[in-house]
């Protein structure tokens, strides 16, 4: 069972998209990393799923 899903997820700074339909489903007992360089909007993500 999902415990989170967020669909298609879309982000942008004046017109410019920083973050373009990304997707994101977590069962109940998942442990989650999100890994990516400087920049690749990873903190812009996790505000937009927790509100």
């Amino acid at each position: 069972m999902a415990v989170l899903k967020a669909l298609n997820l879309s982000k942008s700074y004046k017109k410019r998209p920083v973050i373009r339909d990304v997707s994101l489903t977590v069962e109940s007992g998942a442990i989650v990393g999100l890994l990516g360089p400087n920049g690749a909007g990873k903190t812009t993500c996790f505000y937009m799923i927790v509100g």
